[in-house]
């Protein structure tokens, strides 16, 4: 059996001492000191073999973060981890509590094509494995060609177009081999939930964002936009998943989606739940009232349909367990996961094709604090996002 761990973390604006990264906002030493630490502390319990990153500004400042960790993971490893010579040496906790060094590990980053000057920078995505990579990393960022998005109206009529040329993030793509096979990881960053606001050219800030003189339409068109990128740039992360499914490939998506996973966007990349029998269901070309779905046909349809589905690692950690919660962010009172990991049929425990399950989830998330409660403090230091990784299990099946 092979054995291994994948996280998704979001660190929060990594970014190195005294840089400026969004307007008048920079870490002075003692803070950056701090973050760092914190950062390498979580990477520590989390002990993960293969880690993506979101919100990374630059390579050296995560750097910094796993070289610390791996100095933190030594002197743990000194004081936890009996020597040979210890009769009990050879118990299975100690191997678990050992921290094995990223000395050795690869890292691939993906910098921010929308990435501008002091106080104008944009984080990218950064992906680490202690398995290294089966071929050079790949960025998704700047499209091909642009993506433009049909719309007719309720009559009929054209309903013009949504195009976009550029995903506001870059999605860092990745093969990564563990035991015999090759993983294709998508380490990704979607569109968050802050409006994108109308501004004249030329205009110092769009109107909507004078908050003294609110605008609710205008602040509620942001939010549409925003939401129109999201689902755009989860339609061309779900292209790139399908041909990797197509080709016969396990894939694992991972990141921040800004989304629950109930949420449409979240749903286009993992594709349709199928209904549980479709041989009720009335035909697509139905020429009479009892026209529907043979048995043959409703098995086919299921088939199609769940060969191409992504699962959720946190919705079967729920079902395999009497937990009912898991948040990775606190926000205005409500508490919610946006943070996910969705992996292939090739995970599912049950599938036919499995090579592998899912044994365990962690989600670390006790330094998450609502900050619209009074009484919650609220740290901007350490990371808004719980950090969360799935433990997975490699059949000999597959081997």
């Amino acid at each position: 059996m092979t054995e291994f761990t994948i996280a998704s973390f979001n660190v929060k604006n990594l970014i190195e001492a005294d840089h400026e990264y969004y307007k008048y906002e920079a870490y002075p030493p003692e803070e950056h000191s701090w973050k760092q630490s914190w950062l390498a502390n979580q990477m520590l319990t989390l002990n993960a073999d293969i880690t993506c990153f979101q919100e990374i500004f630059s390579e050296k400042s995560l750097r910094d973060v796993i070289e610390e960790t791996d100095e933190l993971g030594s002197d743990a490893n000194a004081a936890n981890i009996p020597d040979r010579s210890k009769r009990y040496a050879r118990k299975a906790i100690f191997r678990k509590l050992a921290h094995e060094s990223y000395a050795d590990a690869a890292l691939a980053f993906a910098p921010n094509a929308n990435d501008g000057g002091p106080g104008q920078r944009r984080p990218g995505v950064a992906t680490l494995s202690r398995f290294g990579f089966a071929a050079p990393p790949e960025i998704l960022q700047d499209l091909p060609e642009p993506l433009n998005i049909p719309f007719s109206d309720l009559d009929g009529s054209d309903g013009g177009y949504y195009t976009i040329k550029r995903l506001s993030r870059p999605v860092l793509k990745t093969k990564i081999p563990v035991g015999d096979i090759v993983i294709t990881v998508f380490n990704c960053h979607l569109k968050s939930k802050l409006g994108e606001l109308d501004r004249s050219k030329g205009a110092a800030f769009p109107p909507a964002a004078d908050l003294v003189n609110y605008d609710p339409a205008g602040r509620a068109m942001g939010s549409l936009r925003a939401g129109l990128r999201r689902m755009a740039e989860a339609w061309v992360l779900r292209r790139e998943v399908l041909a990797e499914l197509e080709a016969g490939n396990p894939v694992m998506v991972l990141g921040d989606m800004n989304d629950s996973e109930n949420a449409v966007s979240s749903e286009i990349i993992s594709g349709e739940t199928p209904f549980k029998n479709y041989a009720w269901m009335r035909r697509h070309d139905a020429t009479h009232k009892g026209d529907r779905y043979k048995d043959a046909e409703n098995e086919a349809i299921q088939a199609q349909i769940n060969r191409v589905r992504l699962h959720s690692a946190e919705k079967m950690f729920v079902r395999k367990s009497a937990r009912d919660m898991i948040y990775t962010s606190a926000f205005g009172g409500v508490f919610e996961s946006i943070d996910q990991i969705l992996m292939s049929r090739h995970f599912n425990q049950g599938d036919p094709e499995a090579i592998g399950e899912m044994t365990y989830f962690n989600v670390l998330n006790d330094h998450l604090t609502d900050g619209s409660h009074p009484d919650a403090p609220y740290n901007k230091l350490a990371s808004d996002h719980g950090q969360i990784m799935a433990h997975i299990m490699l059949t000999d099946a597959q081997k």
